[in-house]
């Protein structure tokens, strides 16, 4: 399967064409790539879970091109997540909703709850525009990796993922490095007050912008989300955090943290967002490269450094 670099109008309602027809794209998003399929199409569906080597019965998340979509697939949609859909929607945020006939079992690992959003993201969409305008209701796109690896922000990242499962009709569409770099915030929305149950870039500082109050809890024992694995985001390489690096390790961190002698320099981003942005291909290049452990000093404080710390922790989870 080879890279499109060159995501013409043409390409794109080809890629529509090859969804509707049952068959797989990997897409970029802001957050990272999307492995999509016809969200309506079990048997498309079940080749995303083929690919990935993930659990059928872990939920996935729905793309829809606007909010004006929500009603198809959610029922019983609480006030506030419509304001949060329309301050952050296109945007990194997902919402997990009460479901309609429409999200059938093999979508939402047999819960009751879908999981929805709008990505902000040109190419991500164009497809979307393309898909409805061919009749499609939605695309179902975890992150283009094998399950609990780390998720591509690169088209070539997905390539060298999962290129050798795809076939001949699928997809890898190149729309540069996404832009944020981890993936989205996913807030339950079906109860009386949202609840945080993976952090992203939308914080719960902007969610008590437009709503209060906010529940954040990481363990909802109630609902599967993407992402709620404690090992999950990992590279091969064994992840160290917040210690002194050794000689021959790999070393993240903010660049005004000093290299020690001896150590491998993998990446000195300026702030928590070039952080966020550059973390996955990082800890990429350290498996490239064959280095055995990697530290990483984790940025302080709320926001993405929040996101940031919940994925390396779930990075260097051990049992």
């Amino acid at each position: 399967m080879e890279i499109i670099s060159n995501v013409t109008d043409g390409v794109i309602k080809k890629a529509a064409r090859a969804l509707k027809d049952g068959h797989l794209v990997a897409f970029p998003t802001e957050t990272v790539y999307g492995l999509g399929a016809d969200a309506t199409n079990e048997k498309a569906v079940s080749r995303i879970y083929s690919v990935k080597g993930r659990p059928t019965d872990h939920p996935l998340i729905v793309h829809i091109l606007s909010i004006n979509q929500l009603d198809k697939w959610a029922i019983d949609i609480p006030d506030y997540a419509l304001e949060l859909a329309r301050e952050y929607w296109p945007g990194p945020m997902t919402l997990i909703l009460k479901r309609t006939k429409l999200a059938k079992n093999f979508i939402t690992g047999g819960q009751n709850n879908i999981g929805l959003r709008v990505p902000a993201q040109p190419v991500a969409l164009a497809l979307l525009s393309e898909f409805e305008k061919l009749g499609g209701m939605g695309i179902a796109a975890p992150s283009a990796n094998k399950f609990k690896a780390l998720s591509p922000t690169t088209a070539q990242s997905v390539l060298e993922e999962i290129g050798a499962h795809l076939e001949f009709n699928d997809f890898i569409l190149n729309g540069g490095q996404c832009s944020i770099g981890i993936e989205s915030t996913i807030i339950d929305c079906t109860g009386t007050v949202p609840c945080i149950l993976r952090a992203g870039f939308v914080s719960i500082s902007d969610i008590n912008n437009i709503i209060r109050p906010t529940i954040l809890n990481f363990q909802s024992p109630e609902i599967k989300f993407s992402g709620n694995f404690k090992k999950h985001y990992a590279p091969k390489a064994k992840v160290i955090l917040d210690k002194v690096p050794s000689e021959g390790q790999g070393f993240i961190a903010l660049s005004e943290i000093p290299t020690p002698n001896g150590v491998i320099r993998i990446s000195s981003p300026t702030t928590d967002l070039e952080f966020a942005y550059i973390l996955y291909e990082s800890l990429r290049f350290v498996d490239k490269n064959k280095i055995s452990e990697v530290v990483v000093q984790q940025p302080k404080g709320d926001g993405i450094a929040n996101a940031i710390r919940d994925r390396l922790n779930k990075a260097q989870y051990k049992k």
